[in-house]
């Protein structure tokens, strides 16, 4: 795989890409800690970042104030909603080659509402499985996110056999639906739980802290993996599966695989920061029109596009009417909507 991914980068010539992709994700990283209600010099959040990361004595001539500021606050809410993002992202890219089509996402194939339905009702019933403790919300959220995702398919499937992009998002709208109903029961017989069930539904990175970037790294890793060492089967697969079956390729095992590997990106995602919406369909779409369809190179490309793009879009829910938070996942619906209603009317004319 490492030498794959080495030939492919050095025979497409994508170093412009990753050298964008990684400005982008810099720039993002550094503009989302600097801005807020108490400004931070660039080069402090670098000297503490510097300090905090590699243990540089760097950091002594900066105000106190700004360190707590930075390794207390900000940082672990940027670096929460990159992995978000990322995680997100690569999800979405994967599902939309999977599925031949940029119109899929988690959020309308309706598993961030799967994923929801297993968060809200950790945290209704205050369900904690024995040696997971924390891991508890990410681990039924994921398999929550992979049951919907399961019956979406074999639901479509049992409809129209040839399986329409048309009908799989019908079908995820559906689904969608019915388990919003069935949170806003759980919401209705809610008392004290309310409000931390309305902020997880609503998405937010707000007050997280250093414990629930602990949840999501593992999965984030796990699922990235999966999903990178699968980018070939991705690629024969969105040219059809009966052409990725002559290529010598397992359709049906590495389908599961790569539903398997986005549910566990989505769920965790969800479970850390609550239901975003449309992350995955903006940020696939516009790295692959780009830079390429080419998943060798879309997948970690989105990585770090979508990384960046979450990081801004928390900084402009956090100071766009400031002191007034708006959630995450209203300015991704209001970027992500219009984009959806682009795509579909160009795929219809096409």
């Amino acid at each position: 795989m490492p030498r794959l991914f080495i030939r492919n980068f050095l025979k497409n010539n994508n170093v412009l890409a990753y050298v964008l992709a990684l400005a982008f994700l810099l720039i993002s990283m550094l503009t989302a800690i600097s801005v807020g209600s108490v400004s931070v010099p660039v080069l402090d959040i670098v000297k503490i970042i510097g300090a905090d990361v590699f243990r540089l004595p760097i950091a002594e001539q900066v105000d106190p104030v700004y360190k707590n500021i930075v390794s207390q606050i900000r940082l672990p809410r940027v670096l929460l909603a990159g992995l978000v993002g990322a995680s997100l992202a690569i999800a979405g890219a994967a599902f939309q080659g999977l599925l031949r089509n940029p119109l899929a996402d988690p959020y309308i194939l309706g598993v961030s509402s799967g994923a929801s339905v297993g968060a809200v009702a950790t945290l209704f019933f205050n369900i904690s499985i024995p040696l997971l403790g924390l891991f508890t919300l990410p681990v039924v959220s994921i398999i929550t996110a992979l049951l919907t995702i399961l019956l979406v398919l074999f639901f479509a499937k049992s409809v129209d056999r040839t399986m329409r992009v048309e009908t799989i998002i019908l079908t995820g709208i559906i689904f969608s639906s019915f388990l919003g109903a069935f949170i806003s029961l759980i919401i209705a017989l809610t008392g004290d739980e309310l409000r931390q069930i309305m902020g997880w539904l609503l998405g937010s990175v707000s007050m997280r802290g250093w414990s629930y970037i602990g949840i999501i790294i593992p999965f984030f890793i796990l699922g990235s993996l999966l999903l990178l060492l699968n980018c070939r089967e991705l690629n024969a697969m969105s040219f059809g599966e009966e052409r990725a079956q002559h290529l010598g390729v397992d359709v049906e095992k590495r389908k599961l695989v790569i539903l398997a590997a986005g549910s566990i990106l989505t769920g965790a995602a969800v479970a850390v920061s609550g239901a975003i919406g449309f992350v995955g369909l903006v940020i696939p779409h516009l790295t692959r029109r780009l830079w390429g369809p080419d998943h060798v190179h879309l997948l970690p490309l989105s990585i770090l596009t979508g990384a960046g793009f979450l990081m801004l879009t928390d900084l402009i829910s956090r100071t766009i009417i400031s002191p007034t938070i708006l959630p995450i996942g209203v300015i991704t619906a209001l970027i992500g909507a219009p984009v959806f209603g682009l795509i579909l009317i160009k795929q219809r004319k096409a």
